[in-house]
């Protein structure tokens, strides 16, 4: 049985996919449905390729595919027509044939991508979601994940390198040695390594290079933690 939210979406995609052909974006989804986040869009369809009412095609953008309507909508739960195939061929009395078994398709999870994170000087704190990225989904645990772009080589003893992208699970609280994405100010943030020290906080970075920043705690407000790496080469 469907949420109401999860046969809305459903349904909307269905339509899409039967008047032009093509699913419809991320962002149309979520102004259909009325949310306000795209992240809720995500798990909706998680929710419903979990539940064998779609398909998420491997290796295309925008590809979904409707297996199956719910019984509300049809009368009868049953799976989306197919266009039937010519009747060209002259049957044969054939051994079955042994069903091919298809690969275990794992799949992937969307994340908004806001822009570039300094790990060096300090960068404008970063506010607008540029794109959207797919990442390997046991990158993500619970809670809301985004993706930075990193910018400068002061983490570079860490394997944090300029041009990686930095997958961050929103939070507000980190313990100490976590790598994190600190708002310096309410103004410029960056991407550094987190120890409390009393009523300061210090932001170090891992290229001697640079210099650790030691900051009164009120000045600096986190806004998530490293949880993964993609490079690409």
């Amino acid at each position: 049985m469907l949420t109401r939210k999860q046969q809305q979406l459903l349904m909307f995609i269905n339509d899409r996919l039967e008047k032009d052909g093509v699913s419809p974006s991320f962002e149309e989804m979520k102004e259909a449905l009325g949310l306000k986040s795209k992240s809720g869009i995500h798990r909706l369809i998680i929710a419903l390729e979990e539940r064998g009412f779609l398909r998420r095609l491997p290796h295309r953008a925008r590809a979904l595919e409707v297996m199956k309507l719910p019984e509300s909508a049809s009368g009868a739960q049953t799976a989306v027509a197919k266009p039937e195939k010519p009747n060209n061929v002259v049957a044969g009395n054939f051994s079955k044939p042994r069903p091919v078994r298809e690969p275990i398709v794992e799949h992937a999870a969307e994340i908004p991508l806001h822009g570039k994170i300094a790990a060096g000087t300090p960068v404008e704190a970063i506010q607008n979601v540029d794109s959207y990225i797919t990442v390997p989904p046991d990158l993500l645990g619970a809670g809301e994940h985004y993706a930075l772009t990193v910018s400068g080589d002061s983490m570079q003893d860490l394997g944090i390198l300029d041009g990686d992208t930095a997958v961050i699970k929103r939070c507000d609280v980190a313990e100490n040695g976590a790598v994190v994405v600190a708002l310096v100010d309410q103004e410029e943030a960056t991407l550094k390594t987190l120890y409390k020290k009393g009523a300061q906080v210090a932001l170090q970075p891992a290229n001697s290079s640079y210099s650790t920043q030691l900051l009164a705690g009120n000045r600096v407000t986190i806004q998530g933690k490293l949880v993964g790496l993609i490079r690409r080469y």
